[in-house]
Order: structure tokens, then sequence, then C-alpha cells
């Protein structure tokens, strides 16, 4: 089996300005669905352009349409696997903030975290068996991350789902929950030309929203962690 990982962020990880930060995105359990889904994506801009009278090279981002149109495209993820992860930022420590490359390894966990308790629920809801997943395929918005950053992601998120993690404070070894993953594969996309991006960056915008308006997900049929 092959899995396939659509994320992109909302807000700004700065926590003296803000108090939220959001992880969002969409898991496709097979190519075939992502392939569907992706057309049904396409077809729901185009309806939307079409009926908005949005410029054809204007891209349908979260950041750039109204609130209303954002809930139409929302709705067209509905029948996907929706998951994302709040960071309540006023709980974060300040020296997680004192450098570029202590915020990037912080979010590479925050990340990786909610990726692996999203698969947990796959598995607890008999969606995936573990020992079926053999490739991980995870497909994030380039934005600005340096070389360097990419680096550490991948390796982050291949220590985390096929190598295993070590806890040198405990001396505890913790296996990959995915026992027969072969591959673990990560791509940075220019969402102006991966539709899946654009969806992951409506679904992370709407958990943004919610955190704000209502302070939880109940019937939002997204699965979302929170952290620290």
């Amino acid at each position: 089996m092959n899995i396939f990982i659509y994320s992109d962020e909302s807000g700004v990880f700065d926590k003296y300005h803000n108090d939220y930060f959001v992880f969002g995105g969409l898991i496709f359990l097979s190519k075939d669905d992502r392939d569907v889904f992706s057309r049904k994506y396409i077809k729901a801009e185009k309806d939307l352009r079409s009926a908005r009278h949005y410029d054809s090279s204007q891209e349908l981002k979260a950041c750039r349409i109204s609130n209303a149109d954002k809930n139409k495209l929302f709705r067209a993820t509905n029948q996907v696997y929706r998951f994302g992860v709040v960071i309540d930022q006023q709980k974060v420590l300040d020296r997680i903030f004192r450098s570029k490359k202590d915020k990037q390894r912080y979010l590479d966990y925050v990340y990786k975290m909610a990726v692996k308790d999203a698969l947990i629920d796959l598995m607890m809801c008999e969606m995936i068996k573990k020992d079926d997943v053999e490739s991980l395929y995870f497909f994030v918005d380039e934005h600005t991350t340096a070389t360097n950053g990419k680096y550490e992601l991948r390796e982050a998120l291949e220590q985390e789902f096929k190598i295993g993690t070590y806890n040198r404070d405990y001396s505890i070894f913790f296996p990959p929950i995915l026992p027969s993953l072969k591959t673990v594969e990560l791509f940075f996309c220019d969402s102006n030309s991966k539709p899946l991006i654009r969806a992951a960056d409506i679904v992370a915008n709407h958990i943004y929203y919610l955190i704000h308006q209502q302070g939880d997900f109940t019937n939002a049929h997204i699965h979302v962690i929170r952290l620290p």
C-alpha cells in the first residue's frame, strides 16, 4: 500500500504576536484515490472561478478568496481523510523561538507527530493495516524553506516512520509504527501547479479559523491534535 500525504500551514510561528500555528492536510490511501480527487478538486475550483469571475491566473488559496468561497472548497474535500495539528504558541518554551534552526526543528517534530497520530487513527478505524504500508509520499508547500531545512525534515520523517526513534534521556527505543515500510519520500511543491497543495491550504485555513472562532473541532470531521 502506498499512502500520499498533502499538507500546508496557516498562521505565523511567532508567539509574541500570534497565539496559534496550524498544519493541515489530506491523506490518500492509493494513487487512484488521489488522482480521482485531484480531478474533482480542479473541477470545484473551475466552477468557483466561473461563478465568482476570478481571474484565470489567480491561485485560489485561502488568503485570496472570500470566506464563503473557502467554505465551498472545504466542502469539496468532505470525502477525503483530513488531518491537522494546532500549536498553542503560548505554551511553547521561549527558547524554541531563539533561533531559526530551533524553530524549524520544533515544527518538523510537530508535523511528524500530526501525521503519526493520523496514521494511528486510520489503523484504529481499520482503514489501513500497519503491515500493508510500503511507501509514504509527502507533498508540502515549498514556501521559503532553506535547503538544509528540507533535508532535515526528510531525515526526521524517515527516522520516525522507517527507522524508529531513540530517547536518550530514558534510553528507550521507539520502533516505527509501520514495520513493513520501505520508502519515505518528501517533495516540496509549488501550490500554483499542485491542486492538492491548494486543497491542503484550505484545510489548514479552516482549522485555523475554527480554533480562533470556536476553540474546538466538534463536528468538523477533521482529525486534529493539539500541541505542545
